[in-house]
C-alpha cells in the first residue's frame, strides 16, 4: 500500500509548527502536522510546550495569583474591604487547565478550518522516499506518510541540573512548577531566567518564601542593566530573596523536601532547605527520537538542527524552525519563522527580522525590551543618546496604583534612529509593541515624541521617554 502523500509535513504542533502548517495550507498546499502532546485523557493536545506547560498556563496562574495578592494587599487602598480571604488552589489550577484546553481546542478548530491533516504521535524520519521523505508517525497506530517538504518544529526541553534530574515532585521543571499540589512553605529557584522568575512570582504571591540562586554575578544579564537593577529592587521589596554569583553544589531530595549545598559570592558555604526546587537554567533543542541520522540531517554541538538564514537545513526541502534551531527560544520567533518558511516554500520572500523580536518577562512589574541594550551599544563603541521616563510621573499608572519602573529609549547619536527600547513596569508586554513597529520602520525617537498618545494612558510614558532622548520631557 502506498503512503499518504503531502506537499508539506510539519513535525511538531507548537507555536512554530501549527502556524507553519496553517500558513502553508493557506498558500494552497496539502499539509499534515504531526504532534505527540497528550491531554489528561490521552487525546491530542495541540500547541506544544507553550500551550500545555509554558506560556499559556503560566500566564493563567500569574493572573490568578496577582488577583489574590491584590485582594490581600491592595484592594483596601481602593476602599474595597475583604474579610475571610481564602485560597482554593484546586480551582485556580482548574481554571488554568481550562484555559489550556481552550487553546488546544482552538488550534484543532483552525486545522479543520484550513484543512490541515492532524496526526497524533511522534514523528521521525524513515528514509528518502520516491516523492520526498518518508516520515513515521508512532501513535496509537503506527503509520508512514510521505512529504515533499518537511518542516521540523520539535521545540525544546528544560535543561536539567547535572546530578539532579527532574522528578517533577521535588525537583521541578516548568512542567512540575505549574502543578504543585499545595503552596510550598519554602521554594527554591536555581536560575533567575524567565520561567523561574515567573513561577517564583506565582508561588510567592500565594504565600511561599522564595529564594533565587543565580550563578551569574549580575541579575538578568540579558536585560538592559538599568532596567534589571530597577526590577531587582522591586522583586526584593516584594520578598524574593535573590542571591547572585553563587555556585551550586550537591542537591539532595528527601521525604521533607530538597537540600541544596551552595557557595555564595564571598566563597562561603551555605545550605538551602526547601520544600520544592524549580530548576530554570535554560532549555535544550529537542531532537529526541527524530531519527535524523536516517537521512543525514545535520546537528550542531548543542544538538540543534543546523540551518541557514532562511531556515534551510543541509538537506533539500527539509526546513527547521523555532527552539530546535539557532536564535532566541521564543514562541513568537518560532511563529514568524513558521510563516516565513511556508512562504519560501511557495516561492515568496518570507522574512524574519531578529533585531525587532520583542522579549517579555511576565512578572510584576513586567519587563519587556526590543533591540540593543545600553551595555551592548557601549561594547560596540556606538554613539547613542538615552532617555528615560518613570511611571511615577504617569497619571494612568498613579490611577492604577502601580508606579513601579520606567520606559527607556536608546537612539543613535547622529541619526536619532531608535536602537532599543526597554520597559519595566505595568503592562510592559503590551507597550513594547509600539517600539517594535517603530523600529521595524526605522523610526527616530523624534517620530515617537511627535505622535499624539491618548491621555491618560500608560503609553504616554513611551512618548515621554522618546522626548527625554532630546532632554525635553513635559511631565517630569
Amino acid at each position: 500500500m502506498s503512503n499518504k502523500q503531502f506537499d508539506v509535513i510539519v513535525i511538531g504542533g507548537g507555536p512554530g509548527g501549527y502556524i507553519a502548517a496553517i500558513r502553508a495550507a493557506q498558500l494552497g498546499f496539502n499539509v499534515a502536522c504531526i504532534d505527540e502532546w497528550k491531554n489528561a485523557k490521552g487525546g491530542p493536545a495541540l500547541g506544544g510546550t507553550c500551550t500545555n506547560v509554558g506560556c499559556i498556563p503560566s500566564k493563567a496562574l500569574l493572573q490568578s495569583s496577582e488577583h489574590f495578592e491584590h485582594a490581600a494587599k491592595h484592594f483596601a487602598d481602593h476602599g474595597i474591604k475583604i474579610e475571610g480571604l481564602g485560597l482554593d488552589l484546586d480551582k485556580m489550577v482548574g481554571r488554568k487547565d481550562a484555559v489550556v484546553k481552550q487553546n488546544n481546542d482552538g488550534i484543532t478548530y483552525l486545522f479543520k478550518k484550513n484543512k490541515v491533516t492532524s496526526f497524533h504521535g511522534r514523528g521521525s524520519f524513515v528514509k528518502v522516499g520516491s516523492a520526498g521523505y518518508e516520515i513515521k508517525v508512532a501513535g496509537a497506530a503506527e503509520e508512514t506518510i510521505e512529504g515533499k517538504h518537511i518542516i521540523v518544529a520539535t521545540g525544546s526541553n528544560a535543561r536539567a541540573l547535572p546530578g539532579a534530574d527532574f522528578d517533577e515532585e521535588y525537583i521541578l521543571s516548568n512542567d512540575g512548577a505549574l502543578r504543585i499540589p499545595g503552596v510550598p512553605k519554602k521554594l527554591g529557584l536555581i536560575g533567575s531566567g524567565v520561567i523561574g522568575l515567573e513561577m517564583g512570582s506565582v508561588w510567592r504571591r500565594l504565600g511561599s518564601e522564595v529564594t533565587v540562586l543565580e550563578a551569574l554575578p549580575t541579575f538578568l544579564g540579558a536585560v538592559d542593566e538599568q532596567i534589571a537593577k530597577e526590577a531587582q529592587k522591586a522583586f526584593t521589596k516584594q520578598g524574593l530573596k535573590i542571591e547572585l554569583g553563587v555556585k551550586v553544589g550537591e542537591v539532595k531530595t528527601g521525604k521533607k523536601g530538597v537540600s541544596v549545598a551552595w557557595t555564595n559570592a564571598k566563597g562561603e558555604a551555605q545550605t538551602l532547605e526547601v520544600d520544592k526546587l524549580i530548576v530554570s537554567i535554560g532549555r535544550v533543542p529537542n531532537t529526541i527520537g527524530l531519527n535524523h541520522e536516517a537521512v543525514g540531517l545535520k546537528l550542531d554541538e548543542r544538538g540543534a538542527i543546523v540551518v541557514d538564514d532562511e531556515c534551510k537545513t543541509n538537506l533539500p526541502n527539509v526546513w527547521a524552525i523555532g527552539d530546535v534551531v539557532r536564535g532566541p527560544m521564543l514562541a513568537h520567533k518560532a511563529e514568524e519563522e513558521g510563516v516565513a518558511v511556508a512562504e519560501r516554500i511557495a516561492g515568496q520572500h518570507g522574512h524574519v527580522n531578529f533585531n525587532t523580536i520583542p522579549w517579555v518577562i511576565y512578572t510584576s512589574p513586567e519587563i519587556a525590551w526590543v533591540g540593543q541594550t545600553e551595555q551592548q551599544l557601549k561594547a560596540e563603541g556606538r554613539a547613542y543618546k538615552a532617555g528615560t521616563f518613570p511611571f511615577l510621573a504617569n497619571g494612568r499608572a498613579r490611577a492604577l496604583g502601580d508606579t513601579t519602573g520606567m520606559v527607556k529609549f536608546l537612539a543613535d547619536a547622529a541619526t536619532d534612529e531608535i536602537l532599543g527600547v526597554h520597559i519595566v513596569g505595568p503592562m510592559a508586554s503590551e507597550l513594547i509593541s509600539e517600539a517594535v513597529v517603530a523600529m521595524e520602520f526605522k523610526a527616530s525617537a523624534e517620530d515617537i515624541a511627535r505622535i499624539c498618545h491618548a491621555h491618560p494612558s500608560l503609553s504616554e510614558a513611551t512618548k515621554e521617554a522618546a522626548l527625554a532622548v532630546d532632554k525635553r520631557t513635559l511631565n517630569f
